[in-house]
């Protein structure tokens, strides 16, 4: 028997409303050769036990638990990093798919190998999946240059959830996974963009739910972010301009692009730093080592997940 070629990941925390809509969803996709991976955030509601009813009844699942919060963004990179098959989907907790996504995606995927992935279009919905709304990306990015893609992402990019598609792992790898900060969902598609396509399919296949409790509500709520987004780890909250802005620059740095395509690039990064210099100036009063530090927490975190605890 041959080893299924996707994983779905699926990160969750005190998901409990949404949770079963959301696993549905992904269960009953008409391709059904994956594993799914739940990894739960040291939920305190009724996630785990929803979890482990639908692991039993299913041999497709994957539970595992952490013994502490470590914040959404560890908990997409930690699915990553158990993710052996050649795709990876990552989902959410209170969003919900069309049964042929994967159908498509992988079809996509596997006729076309220079792309990195492949998402649909979106419909927005309310706290009750109701009041539809036609969302229309701008992330189909089919350019033989990774320097226009790149760029497209850094300027269009507007609602994040294009890497909630499927996407090539051999690509992804090559990336430093998310950052620990707000925003670095955007740095991960940036640098992505310089391996591989993007393909967006033309029908509306993902149903994002927007609600109070979403991690994308009140981004300029610092209170609610903290809550939903950083976990246990006071110190991912740092210096969130300056760890995005320079997140373009690694990216960059890291790429195996000959130098005149990075220097293609470069001005349109330090455009970015100028534009955002009173904010970063404002960030950088709390102290030079503070950069520094955060920065190593950063590097530290690209390159560290380990699970602490399984369960099935």
């Amino acid at each position: 028997m041959k080893p299924p070629l996707v994983t779905v990941g699926l990160p969750v925390f005190n998901s409990s409303r949404y949770l079963r809509q959301s696993l549905d969803s992904l269960l009953g996709q008409t391709y059904s050769d994956f594993i799914l991976i739940i990894s739960d955030n040291a939920s305190t509601d009724a996630t785990p036990d929803i979890c482990r009813e639908y692991a039993t009844r299913d041999s497709r699942i994957r539970y595992r638990r952490n013994d502490q919060n470590i914040g959404n963004p560890r908990n997409f990179n930690r699915i990553a990093r158990l993710t052996t098959t050649r795709y990876l989907k990552w989902s959410t907790a209170d969003d919900y798919w069309h049964p042929e996504f994967l159908q498509r995606a992988v079809e996509m995927m596997e006729a076309n190998p220079s792309a990195a992935l492949c998402y649909p279009q979106a419909t927005l919905v309310d706290a009750n999946g109701l009041d539809p709304r036609p969302y229309d990306d701008v992330m189909h990015l089919i350019d033989e240059d990774p320097v226009q893609r790149f760029l497209k992402v850094v300027n269009r990019i507007r609602l994040v959830h294009q890497h909630l598609g499927l996407v090539r792992m051999a690509h992804l790898r090559r990336t430093r996974l998310l950052g620990t900060h707000i925003g670095s969902d955007i740095n991960l598609l940036a640098e992505l963009s310089l391996y591989g396509k993007f393909i967006e399919l033309p029908q509306r296949m993902f149903f994002r739910r927007i609600h109070e409790r979403s991690g994308s509500w009140k981004r300029d709520d610092a209170l609610h972010q903290r809550k939903h987004y950083f976990g246990s780890n006071r110190r991912d909250e740092r210096l969130p301009t300056w760890r995005m802005d320079l997140g373009f620059v690694i990216a960059v740095q890291r790429a195996t692009l000959p130098i005149r395509c990075k220097l293609r690039i470069y001005p349109t990064l330090a455009k970015r730093i100028v534009w955002h210099r009173h904010a970063l100036i404002e960030e950088l009063m709390q102290g030079p080592l503070t950069l520094k530090r955060t920065l190593e927490a950063d590097t530290e975190a690209h390159g560290r997940a380990t699970v602490t605890r399984s369960d099935r």
